[in-house]
């Protein structure tokens, strides 16, 4: 751990808990906490205004989602190690947060612990998605292939119905019409094979989407 004692990092979390225990590890090691942040837009300004050596971000938080935090960041060209951290799907998460760019993808489920190695590996060059290989060696389920299938866009779409926002809200958060968002909401229904809004949260529930 010669080099972690070097970093500071920033913690996005919205349960006070888990920002603690993740906290009291990093700190374990060195790491220094700069700040913590409870939903999207306080981690963006966070990170804006103190542009920390680590990024810890949990999938499932209010505003915007962990990955689209990772996916603005990396469009603001923020080059440092970003870490994403769930609770839910490890397979689905784990390969949405390697496309937005992360460095890591860690299951609470696994135990937080996995996070050092993580910013080791990171450190090193490395990337560090160990439950996500398992997507490469044939050993998703069909419903685990049919999430494959969704773009960026049917995801974000898919997030906010689960949350149960209107169409209208929802073009008006993606800034897309109203249009779009009814031709993004068929099509991952259909990806889904979901006849209804019921089948769709049925279906994020098996799966643990949210």
């Amino acid at each position: 751990m010669s080099k972690t004692h070097k970093l500071n990092a920033v913690i996005v979390d919205d349960h006070p808990l888990a920002r603690m225990a993740i906290r009291n590890l990093l700190e374990s090691e060195g790491v220094t906490v700069v700040g913590e942040a409870g939903d999207g837009a306080q981690a963006l300004h966070l990170v804006d205004q103190l542009y920390p050596d680590l990024v810890i971000v949990d999938v499932d938080i209010p505003v915007m989602s962990g990955i689209e935090v990772v996916e603005k960041l990396r469009k603001q060209a923020f080059s440092r190690i970003i870490i994403v951290v769930s609770a839910k799907n490890d397979l689905f998460y784990g390969k949405r947060s390697a496309d937005a760019g992360a460095n890591a993808f860690i299951s609470k489920k696994e135990g937080m612990t996995n996070i050092i190695a993580a910013v080791n590996a990171s450190l090193n060059g490395y990337s560090y998605f160990p439950l996500s290989l398992h997507a490469f060696m044939g050993s998703l389920s069909s419903e685990q292939e049919m999430l494959q299938l969704l773009s960026s866009q049917e995801i974000k779409v898919m997030r906010y119905i689960l949350a149960g926002t209107d169409n209208m809200k929802i073009a008006s958060e993606m800034n897309i019409s109203n249009k779009t968002v009814s031709t993004y909401k068929s099509r991952l229904m259909e990806k889904l094979n979901c006849r209804s809004l019921m089948d769709l949260f049925s279906f994020a529930q098996r799966n643990k989407i949210g």
